[in-house]
């Protein structure tokens, strides 16, 4: 069980055992931007996607939420009393726990085994924001794209759309398109309608590594 992992002391346990799981369909919303914080979410699994939209409609991924990871605009919302500024959708199928808003402030005053998970998962979430802003100011976009195909795979499949592409790399529609038709070129992936098949996954790994 989820609660097992955190080591909290017996009189928070109980609360946060009776809490109920929720089954998400694949595109629920769970915020949108101006929404406040009702809760702390625990993942248990499946992927929930957190992103921003500009106002020409452009979207950028700031993150993704998987089981064991936190919400960064969450816990500023429940912590800062800061509205959400991005939209979460589940990627996947998901499961979760919401910690209610009252009970997620108890907790944090008085469990501090509580209160070490949250700042330490904050911390880890904000660590891995700045290598992802860094990523998309300093790096090549086709490096980018290199990366995020190979981590999207399964076997030689990666299920995504350009637009959905575009938005995980920060950057626009259009390029991810004259980037894969760059690689189509090259052998090394086949542009299909709603998946890219990747055909040569050396030779995307050899690029993907120009970033690290």
């Amino acid at each position: 069980m989820w609660i097992d992992r955190l080591g909290l002391a017996p009189e928070s346990r109980a609360p946060l055992a009776a809490l109920p799981r929720h089954d998400l369909a694949r595109g629920t919303v769970l915020f949108r931007p101006g929404d406040a914080a009702q809760g702390f979410v625990v993942v248990l699994s499946g992927r929930v996607e957190v992103r921003l939209t500009a106002a020409s409609g452009r979207e950028v991924l700031l993150y993704a939420v998987e089981p064991g990871e936190s919400c960064i605009q969450t816990t500023l919302g429940l912590m800062g009393d800061e509205a959400y500024s991005g939209e979460a959708v589940a990627a996947t199928a998901a499961h979760l726990v919401l910690i209610p808003k009252a009970l997620f402030l108890t907790l944090m005053d008085r469990d501090g085994a509580f209160r070490r998970f949250v700042l330490r998962a904050f911390g880890q979430r904000m660590a891995e924001l700045t290598r992802v802003l860094e990523q998309v100011a300093f790096g090549r976009v086709e490096v980018r794209l290199a990366q995020a195909l190979l981590d999207l795979a399964v076997g030689d499949l990666a299920e995504i759309t350009q637009a959905e592409l575009a938005a995980r790399i920060g950057t626009a529609r259009e390029v991810v398109t004259r980037r894969l038709e760059q690689f189509a070129r090259h052998g090394w992936t086949r542009n299909e309608r709603g998946h890219v098949r990747l055909t040569d996954l050396n030779a995307l790994r050899a690029l993907a590594d120009q970033g690290l």
